[in-house]
């Protein structure tokens, strides 16, 4: 059952990247987690894009062959196609499937792949071309001829067909972390993903005056906590070759949480916190880990719920006895939620 269903969580796990699994594998790969993913109650998967990586489209074909209902959440950067030709991809999966997709609106990307592109916009310009870009693709989706004059794109008098119908409109993401990426997600009315810091210290919906919001996090949850924290070790061991590659990224990075985060200590709301950024620091991953017994992350979970983050974006899980183990977390943190509402 689709958690978004039963409650006003809407949570995505991550697709496997195409550079990380051999070709003749990753069908498979994609299609394994995709049914993992559907029978844990994700609403959707986020399908990663940059210059390395298979055509997220394509990969997004094979999510819905192998499931009912998972939405992909395709990553769209701006400088690879015209928003037309998105609205288009959209409506075509709704007439041939009947099948919703979500939108994951990127501002940037690997500085290496932007300049190879020939791509030199500043930082917060890239949100104003993408704020350009998901207007025309919002109003193409929603009807009718579409005129607009930008600073980016022009169109004028721009029709949509196949049509797509109302209960099939995507929900849109993008990244809050910084203040042009909060304003992108106010003037095109998406979600907006934070990397969070932990949950006492990170921001609201109310912080942000109701904008909705969300997290992207890693979990590892066990029924015990010393055995989460063995698994997490084994998973992502410390590395003097990655501690270097993360500072070297960071050098040429203008990402804001990317700068946000690694100002953090590895374990910075204490010993006894779930909240972890080893796997961020050793450039394993790019988002913060929640690691502990059920419990343990099931209450940061929930601070990060009562804080108004109703979105959740979760790290590539390996195989489905780990996405048990974070439905197990997640469904105690709903309780949790619910039980302060019934308190109130």
């Amino acid at each position: 059952m689709d958690m978004s269903q039963e409650t006003n969580l809407h949570l995505y796990s991550t697709c496997p990247q195409s550079k990380d699994i051999a070709a003749a594998d990753y069908v498979r790969t994609v299609a394994d987690h995709s049914r993992w993913s559907e029978e844990a109650g994700c609403t959707g998967m986020l399908i990663y894009t940059d210059n390395g990586l298979v055509d997220p489209w394509q990969v997004a074909q094979t999510a819905i062959a192998a499931t009912e209902r998972l939405a992909p959440l395709v990553a769209v950067q701006p400088i690879y196609m015209h928003p037309y030709w998105v609205a288009k991809q959209i409506a075509s999966i709704a007439a041939l499937h009947g099948r919703r997709v979500a939108l994951n609106m990127l501002a940037g990307g690997f500085k290496n792949d932007l300049i190879a592109l020939g791509d030199d916009t500043p930082h917060d310009d890239r949100y104003r071309r993408t704020t350009e870009y998901t207007t025309i693709v919002r109003s193409l989706l929603e009807g009718g001829p579409v005129t607009f004059e930008g600073r980016y794109y022009r169109v004028s008098n721009l029709s949509l067909a196949p049509s797509l119908p109302r209960e099939l409109r995507p929900e849109i993401l993008i990244s809050g972390s910084s203040d042009a990426g909060i304003q992108a997600a106010r003037d095109i009315g998406a979600v907006a993903i934070r990397y969070p810091k932990p949950a006492e210290q990170e921001v609201g919906a109310e912080d942000l005056s109701g904008l909705s919001c969300g997290v992207r996090v890693g979990i590892v949850a066990r029924e015990d906590a010393a055995e989460a924290w063995r698994v997490a070790a084994e998973r992502f061991p410390a590395t003097r070759q990655g501690a270097i590659r993360h500072a070297l990224a960071m050098k040429v990075s203008d990402s804001a949480w990317h700068r946000q985060l690694s100002d953090l200590d590895e374990r910075p709301a204490g010993p006894d916190s779930p909240y972890w950024l080893g796997p961020f620091q050793n450039y394993k991953t790019f988002c913060p880990y929640l690691v502990g017994s059920h419990e343990e992350v099931a209450a940061e979970l929930a601070r990060y719920l009562r804080k108004g983050h109703r979105t959740v974006i979760l790290d590539i899980v390996p195989d489905a006895a780990e996405f048990a183990h974070i439905r197990t977390a997640f469904d105690r943190a709903l309780e949790m939620v619910s039980h302060d509402r019934l308190a109130a």
